[in-house]
């Protein structure tokens, strides 16, 4: 398969996502599985091995993302049922002032979105961009849309997250210097991407009607007795402290070892959301009241709205499969590596483009990194801390129709998918070019 033709199938099947989703009004899960499947058929896949890679696709990003959507979706539910997410608002409205509200979720956005990957950070913290939106008046994308892009931005550019540690380990980067450039970096493109673009981006995209989830997470009046602010916030942030333990399982013990595998295992992701809602069902239920088959109720009816963008979620992993089995992804890198282009932006170029043909950030990391890490070790022709940035800048790039974040913040916060791309995608892209421009400049000074 020649990379133009590869590259002409990649376009035309996102055009076409786009146009029968909002223009022919047709399920957007119908959609990503038609064309999914029609462009692997074009790509030259046997029929049975084209529905066999969608199958695949979907049902990894599902086992993963499933989970993190249905435990956060239950802690978020306890979190709003209690007034706990009330006690937050009104505190960080407090501290922060009504009008600043926007900047203040895009600091808890980069602190919270440290150890964790952006669907578990957004399932978190989302109740509480809701509530704040409600009691300030402020637009929701106001207060969303901050959150995101700074969740967006640790993922891709700041260790100690996963995703950044994978280009760590290929670059051999300094891990000191990487983050103190990840946080020069990416302190102004998460505030130009989130608070600025959000005001800018908020009234120009016509209606926005609330969603249904946004109903599960929101009190219509204040609670009269709330959780303290405290335990309202350690319930909230424990299943990050559990990440971070697991992430420094093999400093504190060494490997295999009994007590290494019981951090590991309370570190997991699914493990530390599981635990932190347990958690939520004492501090947010028992101890306010609630009774047992209160709770039960509350984690039931809130888990109806979800079914939709766990669909969606798993189709876009479908969709992402589908162009990595049948071809076309390695045509378009290879088109890639051929230009001859400086490192950073080869780095750059490469981890957009396996952005575009996979969904993942994650994977675009690692594997451009695994790319380039090779060619920079010969040729020291770049800042190993500068390429793993620039690297993590690309990995977000485009916000494509196959990455799970999409279709997150399309169904939580009640968007069109032309609404999506106006905002979610254009906030991704902003910060994958603000990364590579940001970093092209400190280049001219650091070697």
């Amino acid at each position: 398969m020649s990379p133009l033709f590869a590259l002409s199938l990649a376009i035309c099947a996102i055009i076409s996502v786009v146009v029968l989703i909002a223009r022919f009004r047709i399920n957007p899960f119908i959609v990503l599985f038609a064309v999914s499947l029609a462009l692997a058929l074009c790509a030259g896949m046997p029929p049975q091995k084209a529905i066999a890679s969608f199958e695949a696709g979907a049902g990894r990003v599902l086992g993963h993302v499933a989970t993190v959507i249905a435990l956060g979706t239950m802690l978020g539910k306890m979190l709003a049922e209690s007034g706990g997410a009330d006690r937050i608002a009104l505190t960080i409205t407090r501290l922060a002032g009504e009008k600043r509200v926007s900047w203040a979720m895009m600091v808890i956005g980069l602190l919270v979105g440290l150890p964790v990957f952006f669907e578990v950070g957004f399932v978190l913290l989302i109740p509480l961009a809701f509530t704040l939106a409600r009691r300030t008046n402020t637009p929701l994308l106001r207060v969303a849309l901050p959150m995101g892009a700074a969740l967006s931005v640790t993922h891709a550019m700041i260790p100690p997250h996963p995703a950044t540690l994978l280009a760590l380990a290929a670059y051999h980067a300094d891990i000191g210097r990487t983050i103190l450039w990840g946080i020069v970096i990416g302190t102004p493109a998460a505030a130009l991407a989130g608070p600025v673009y959000a005001r800018f981006i908020a009234g120009r995209i016509g209606p926005v009607l609330p969603s249904a989830l946004e109903a599960q997470f929101v009190n219509h009046e204040v609670p009269a007795h709330m959780p303290g602010f405290g335990i309202t916030v350690l319930t909230i942030l424990s299943p990050v402290v559990l990440m971070l333990v697991g992430s420094v399982a093999d400093v504190v013990a060494h490997p295999h070892t009994p007590l290494n595998n019981a951090l590991h295992f309370i570190g997991n992701t699914d493990i530390a959301l599981a635990l932190a809602t347990l958690l939520s069902f004492q501090v947010f239920g028992l101890a306010r009241g609630f009774s047992r088959e209160t709770i039960l109720k509350f984690t039931n009816d809130c888990l109806a709205p979800t079914a939709l963008i766990m669909l969606l979620v798993g189709a876009g992993g479908g969709f992402g499969q589908e162009l990595v089995d049948s071809g076309v992804s390695t045509a378009i890198t290879d088109l890639a590596v051929g230009a001859h282009v400086p490192l950073l932006v080869l780095a750059w170029l490469l981890a957009v483009v396996v952005r575009v043909a996979t969904g993942s950030a994650t994977v675009a990391m690692s594997t451009a990194a695994g790319i380039v890490g090779p060619i920079l070790v010969h040729t020291h022709g770049a800042s190993p801390e500068l390429m793993v940035i620039v690297t993590g800048a690309g990995s977000v790039a485009l916000g494509p129709l196959n990455d799970a974040g999409f279709w997150q913040i399309k169904e939580y916060l009640g968007l069109s998918v032309g609404q999506t791309i106006k905002t979610w995608s254009v906030i991704e892209t902003l910060i994958a070019v603000l990364g590579l421009v940001f970093a092209l400049l400190l280049s001219l000074v650091v070697t």
